[in-house]
């Protein structure tokens, strides 16, 4: 749907990632970028670089000495910013308040760990961030206000992957944020939401992006800017492959698998409101503004035949065999119906006559082992088929426009890729790609073989 009319209209929200809030020089960086654009009147932030990684080990339950090495670390992230203030008093009492919650918080998941406690904790590195950049913003004589972005992102209790509630964001955001946007700039936190019982909720990792379409949706904002470390979207990872060339503009199609298949630079959700409310997103590098960057948008003209290189880690192929499944109906069915209990998604799916392979994303699990297999889901499984379980694999997805209606598409990907072993190939149930999963150590090298062959040969 498109967005209807707003008087924020010709406002803009900001969002800035860990490495771009990383430390003082970085969130200066930050100010220039926010201070030379008059429309950004939201700035949505994630936790300094590191930070979210060590809240989560605490989460973990960790003896006295780890949690006394992780808290020290992030006290000295923090307080390396803190100390290039002008006037540190009060900013010192708010981080000392957070640090001491954090300890004590960490102190209690070494006795009991549990899911609402991790989100807890983990929550605390975007509430620090946000207070040091609205203070470093004040200090440079900027009108700013900071703003808990819980007063207004409900959820439900889905701890580590919660779903925002849309219509009362939208509701809650009229009333808290619209009244401040024409007298101040507004700073608030990414990845962090409450439910109905007070208990602080994430959105799941890279769930800052998330946060800022979703205010730039309920406000009707006119653009949304993802500023990264790096400046763009590109043909692929340019720390995988050095000839990987930026892409000025895209479309939502497009990055939006990107996104989904593992591409860092937009968490997967993040289009979802900007396609519903036809929103640009803007992707630029915080470090090189004037770099320029990649522009999201509805169309674009010339779409070419490949776009893109994807790929992500941390892949489980689950292959399930069972004779039910031999002209017979409902194993599938009872087979999703168990994962969807275990809140397993499942991304790839092949089929045989008595066997099924489907691919889970471990990504983005804050369990200590990244692994989405409980011991319960397992045995269940096991009383329905024989499980065979494969980890260490990688997906590979090669992104581009209209791919199913192409001819010579599988002599030029896999004839280029005869020495790789194929572990599970998924083509024709989307037009937009062609899914490979790979062993996990080949796959940057496949990756820079097939950008060589599709996108460097044409270049």
């Amino acid at each position: 749907m498109s967005s209807v009319f707003s008087p924020f209209s010709h406002y803009a929200v900001a969002k800035f990632g860990g490495t771009s809030v990383a430390d003082f020089d970085a969130m200066n960086n930050c100010a220039d970028i926010v201070l030379a654009n008059t429309d950004v009147r939201i700035v949505v932030l994630s936790a300094s670089a590191g930070v979210t990684n060590l809240l989560v080990a605490l989460a973990s339950g960790c003896d006295s000495g780890k949690r006394e090495k992780y808290l020290k670390q992030i006290r000295h992230i923090q307080y390396a910013i803190i100390e290039r203030l002008d006037e540190i008093p009060v900013i010192k009492e708010e981080i000392d308040r957070l640090l001491d919650n954090i300890d004590t918080l960490s102190e209690a998941a070494s006795l009991a760990t549990s899911s609402a406690l991790t989100d807890e904790l983990v929550s605390h590195g975007e509430v620090m961030s946000t207070l040091l950049f609205a203070e470093l913003l004040r200090q440079r004589n900027t009108d700013v206000e900071w703003f808990d972005i819980r007063r207004i992102m409900r959820t439900n209790d889905q701890f580590g992957q919660a779903e925002p509630d849309i219509a009362r964001l939208h509701k809650l955001a009229a009333e808290h944020l619209q009244p401040r946007l024409n007298n101040t700039i507004v700073i608030t936190q990414g990845f962090i939401g409450r439910e109905e019982k007070g208990r602080t909720t994430t959105l799941g990792r890279g769930g800052s992006d998330y946060t800022a379409a979703l205010l730039g949706e309920a406000l009707g904002l006119r653009r949304v800017d993802i500023w990264t470390d790096v400046p763009g979207i590109y043909t692929t990872d340019p720390r995988v492959v050095s000839a990987a060339k930026r892409i000025d503009k895209i479309t939502f199609d497009e990055a939006a698998e990107m996104a989904t298949f593992g591409a860092k630079i937009l968490h997967p959700a993040t289009l979802l409101p900007a396609v519903r409310s036809e929103i640009p997103v803007f992707v630029g590098s915080s470090k090189a503004p004037q770099a320029g960057g990649t522009l999201v948008c509805d169309k674009t003209e010339d779409l070419p035949l490949f776009r893109t290189l994807a790929l992500r880690r941390k892949q489980t192929l689950l292959t399930l065999h069972s004779l039910k499944m031999l002209h017979a109906r409902g194993f599938l069915a009872e087979i999703f119906t168990l994962l969807s209990r275990h809140h397993i998604s499942v991304d790839l799916i092949t089929t045989s006559e008595v066997s099924v392979a489907l691919t889970l994303d471990t990504t983005g699990s804050t369990s200590t082992d990244g692994s989405l297999l409980t011991d319960a889901l397992l045995t269940e499984l096991s009383t329905l088929c024989r499980v065979e379980v494969e980890e260490d694999l990688a997906l590979v997805a090669i992104i581009g426009n209209e791919l199913s209606q192409a001819k010579g598409l599988g002599k030029e990907i896999f004839g280029a890729l005869e020495s790789f072993n194929i572990r599970m190939i998924s083509y024709g149930a989307s037009s937009h790609n062609i899914c490979l999963l790979v062993p996990g150590p080949d796959a940057e090298h496949v990756i820079q073989t097939l950008h060589n062959g599709l996108f460097e040969d044409v270049m």
